[in-house]
């Protein structure tokens, strides 16, 4: 499995130990995120759960997802990498990326998400997509510094806000 570096950062294979990181992210996420993205009122995923996962990934597309480490630290904050396309286009994989949000406004998600592009162009991909939702104009920006246009394409949901499909050619 490769590791990618950043000025700043390291993107690293998941570990076991990166279960705990996994779920903070999910016990952060919005409560306009839907509810199967959230962590359950019963508390699923579990640390054990996502131990399994980490355990049966296999890194699909290539990378795969990735922890993002600080390099000054070698806290894990995050992950980013491509996972398979949710909306249309299998030869498309999809960039995903999430932050803890004490890391957030620090530049990380444009900074590694361009490390795994840039990966993505040496590894073959012709085109990357990524889904948003309508409300993230964090994550747009993101985006849309990393040269993804939207393209019209949208998935209303009147719950959690619209999807919005996202494209970059590579």
């Amino acid at each position: 499995m490769e590791t990618l570096e950043t000025e700043r950062l390291r993107l690293r294979p998941w570990r076991v130990e990166d279960a705990p990181l996994h779920r903070r992210l999910w016990a952060e996420r919005d409560p306009r995120v839907p509810a199967h993205r959230r962590l359950s009122p019963d508390g699923h995923p579990t640390v054990a759960e996502l131990e399994d996962w980490v355990r049966r990934d296999e890194h699909l597309p290539t990378p795969g997802l990735l922890v993002v480490e600080r390099t000054d630290t070698d806290e894990a904050i995050g992950y980013c990498g491509l996972v398979p396309n949710s909306v249309g286009r299998p030869e498309e994989p999809e960039l995903a990326y999430e932050f803890l949000q004490r890391s957030w406004h620090h530049g990380f998600a444009t900074e590694a998400a361009g490390a795994v592009v840039a990966q993505a162009r040496r590894i073959g991909y012709g085109h990357l997509a990524s889904t948003v939702r309508e409300w993230n104009t964090a994550s747009l920006r993101v985006l849309e510094k990393l040269g993804f246009v939207d393209t019209g394409e949208r998935e209303e949901d009147a719950v959690h806000g619209a999807s919005l499909l996202l494209r970059t050619t590579l």
